[in-house]
């Protein structure tokens, strides 16, 4: 199965959209009054957002109603907690939840030198102990999954089982991490601090302008980055919510803007793992965990696309001591591209139902 990486994703959705049809207009339709609409269902849904401060450190995260065992949610990398919107309600309904945008994400505020796997997962095991209180379900995606995998490896009483969404286990390890898809949106993070730039947001649409160009129409860049601008004047310290985009691509462009690129960084040199090897830490892991594997591809010059290839699916699930494996036909962001699968696994795995 072919799984797509996130700039595939964004010019495929802006050409099934439209928008380069629209250029002759001059302009994009945009509502810069627009919100997203399950804000309004995550706040209906009793889910409340807070923060704690956790040493230097300022985690933002949502809370539900206590309606059964605590669920942590931890995000994909360019994402933050409301990624989950998308699924959090009807979870809320069989958990307590609570989804936390980790350091480099969303409105959390987190210092440069705690951007690193045992750092994160140092401060989540004290959120756990202080905020949530009780021993959790974790659910991870991408690098939410390998947190989730160092939280269960180092801190297992506050762990009573895992859900890993697609993790990118062995392949964020450097140097195999040069080999994927990914790196180059670290390398993109790794280039933007280089250099004398200001908005990040901007300076990754333009690093991949060529690709926009090819794939989206020649205008279609200058248009989305237009609307960006328009929507950030009429909203100033507001994440963007572009109305005209289909909800995968809302939710990238929206994310990415709230994105620290010094978490992207520290996986373009390896640091990021400094202290976790996710060989050792999957064989340290006792309680039940569900490995869910997304789509992926290989491409012609070898570079994988996706967080796993098969083999590598295989050896995380022969070193986990309790594992169901599954192999799910889907986006690496599972729960955004089917969330509806996404909450029956879930709701399956850690409750039975």
């Amino acid at each position: 199965m072919r799984r797509r990486h996130f700039w595939e994703v964004m010019v495929a959705a802006i050409a099934a959209g439209g928008l380069a049809a629209l250029l002759f207009a001059g302009c994009a339709p945009l509502n810069t009054s627009y919100k997203d609409p399950w804000h309004a269902r995550v706040a209906a849904a009793g889910i409340v957002e807070k923060r704690v401060d956790i040493g230097p450190v300022t985690l933002d995260y949502v809370e539900g109603p206590d309606n059964g065992p605590a669920l942590l949610l931890l995000h994909a990398q360019h994402m933050d907690w409301y990624s989950y919107s998308r699924v959090l309600p009807e979870l809320s309904e069989s958990f307590h939840v609570f989804a936390v945008s980790y350091h480099g994400h969303g409105k959390t505020k987190a210092p440069a030198a705690s951007m690193n796997a045992a750092h994160i997962g140092n401060d989540l095991a004290v959120f756990i102990e202080t905020v949530v209180k009780e021993p959790v379900f974790v659910t991870g995606n991408s690098s939410g999954g390998l947190l989730t995998t160092w939280l269960a490896a180092n801190r297992p009483e506050l762990v009573k089982a895992i859900l890993l969404e697609d993790p990118p286990l062995f392949t964020a390890e450097y140097p195999r991490s040069k080999t994927t898809v990914a790196y180059r949106t670290f390398t993109t993070a790794h280039e933007y601090l280089a250099g004398n730039n200001s908005d990040f947001l901007v300076y990754w649409l333009n690093s991949n302008k060529e690709f926009m160009k090819k794939h989206a129409g020649p205008d279609s860049l200058a248009m989305l980055i237009s609307s960006i601008q328009r929507y950030r004047a009429a909203n100033p310290g507001q994440p963007v919510e572009l109305n005209f985009l289909p909800d995968m691509l809302r939710l990238f462009i929206r994310d990415i803007d709230c994105y620290d690129p010094r978490f992207g960084d520290v996986f373009y040199d390896g640091s990021w793992n400094d202290g976790f090897d996710h060989a050792d830490a999957l064989k340290r892991i006792e309680c039940p965990a569900l490995l869910l594997h997304a789509n992926f591809e290989i491409l012609e010059d070898g570079t994988l696309n996706g967080a796993m290839n098969q083999e590598d699916a295989d050896r995380a699930a022969s070193l986990l001591a309790d594992c169901t494996y599954v192999r799910i036909d889907a986006a690496h962001t599972v729960h955004i591209d089917k969330p509806e699968e996404f909450i029956k696994l879930t709701k399956s795995f850690f409750l039975g139902i």
